[in-house]
């Protein structure tokens, strides 16, 4: 094998303190993870990282910001996943609320034991990256970096909620927009995940009489999502279009 160039050590280090911290999970941090440790692993001497970054705290800078760039999937692929069939089949939006929340609830639990190890290394990358972004302050780039990754996903779940508003005849109520009710949804969503770092259960409640909140099981985040529904968004007249 040919010589390897700057770039392309400079990946293979980081690609292999990504797979470090998914290994170790959330709690590790980027601190955790030693450059000499990475180089070990790597197989590659001290000169090879040292010619690349000034100290090992420079490199632990561009690890958070991989880590936050990287994506295992898209944003709302998850949900979708969760929803597409029920709203296929013309389901209740309730049962819709309740599923899509319920995807999101098990997406911050890294659950080691799950049967799919592609849902397991989605849902570390996702705590991490969430974490980092708490620190965001740390360095200018992983500000940036979180900045853009929030954007990202604002952007494609707006096109998510479009998608449901569009199939349940719904819109936005003045002066709101689909911007706003995503932006209110995931303060919403990460502040449930950040409780899920802490280790605090999510609350459920079993409806039984459905007279005040249709009958099953919600989890709070599903009744917060249907309460952030009824406020943001109205039924559209026969005859009127969507408004986004």
């Amino acid at each position: 094998m040919g010589r390897r160039s700057g770039d392309e050590t400079r990946a293979l280090l980081l690609r292999v303190g990504m797979q470090m911290l998914l290994e170790r999970g959330v709690s590790a941090g980027v601190q955790h993870i030693r450059l000499q440790e990475v180089l070990r692993r790597a197989g590659l001497t001290t000169g090879a990282a040292y010619r690349l970054w000034g100290d090992q705290e420079d490199y632990q800078r561009d690890l958070a910001v991989s880590m936050v760039q990287l994506r295992l999937s898209g944003p709302a692929d998850y949900v979708r996943t969760a929803v597409d069939d029920l709203i296929a089949s013309g389901a209740p939006g309730d049962d819709v609320i309740r599923a899509a929340a319920q995807a999101h609830v098990r997406a911050t639990v890294a659950d080691a034991d799950a049967d799919d190890p592609t849902t397991v290394l989605d849902t570390q990358q996702f705590l991490i990256s969430l974490a980092l972004r708490t620190t965001a302050q740390t360095w200018p780039e992983l500000r940036d970096a979180a900045n853009e990754r929030h954007r990202e996903s604002i952007a494609a779940f707006a096109e998510f909620y479009a998608y449901l508003m569009e199939a349940y005849g719904l819109r936005m109520k003045s002066p709101l927009t689909i911007t706003d009710f995503t932006e209110a949804m995931a303060a919403m969503g990460e502040g449930f995940a950040i409780r899920a770092l802490e280790g605090l259960e999510h609350p459920r409640y079993e409806s039984t009489n459905g007279d005040e909140i249709p009958a099953g099981e919600w989890t709070l985040f599903a009744l917060g999502v249907r309460a952030l529904v009824n406020e943001f968004m109205t039924a559209v007249p026969a005859g009127a279009e969507t408004a986004r």
